[in-house]
């Protein structure tokens, strides 16, 4: 008998680089540390109709990124060539929110959802094109995460458990 392939058995190849989405990397460990998120991501529009590339960076976990049919990990703590794009991103860490999931009521730090907000905002537009941009956060309500969600052009979007929220413009 034998068994069909799945998700599991997808080849993942350790590399010590991923080319020019070194500083993509680069940007999301400084965000992800400066932060303080349990993950950030990004969907990376690339140039010349090239398949968009994704890359994940979540805290003490190998950094993942995807180019089509390719699987690539780094280690979370490898040196690369490659500067962080973010500096001109305001971030800093906050203590967890207070959510409530059903109404989509959050509870923090004055500005600090307007922070986060931006942060992802300024990080899609940073990449450029189509790019996706998503960060997750800890709350004070167990096994609910905050995910931000930007693309330059559209509204943020706030998730909380299975509930999603736009943020109004300010």
């Amino acid at each position: 008998m034998t068994e069909e392939p799945n998700d599991l058995d997808e080849e993942i190849d350790l590399v010590a680089s991923v080319g020019p989405l070194d500083a993509v990397v680069e940007t999301l460990r400084d965000i992800l540390h400066r932060s303080g998120a349990l993950r950030v991501a990004v969907v990376v529009d690339l140039p010349d109709g090239a398949p968009a590339a994704l890359v994940d960076v979540g805290r003490l976990a190998p950094v993942e990124v995807r180019m089509g049919d390719r699987i690539m990990h780094l280690p979370h703590a490898i040196e690369l060539e490659a500067e962080a794009l973010s500096g001109a991103i305001e971030l800093r860490q906050l203590p967890p929110f207070d959510v409530e999931p059903e109404t989509g009521q959050v509870t923090g730090t004055l500005g600090g959802m307007d922070m986060l907000a931006d942060a992802m905002r300024d990080l899609a537009a940073l990449l450029g094109g189509r790019s996706v941009a998503i960060a997750v956060y800890q709350t004070t309500t167990p096994k609910i995460d905050l995910t931000v969600t930007a693309r330059t052009g559209e509204p943020v979007l706030v998730t909380l458990g299975d509930h999603e929220w736009e943020l109004p413009d300010r």
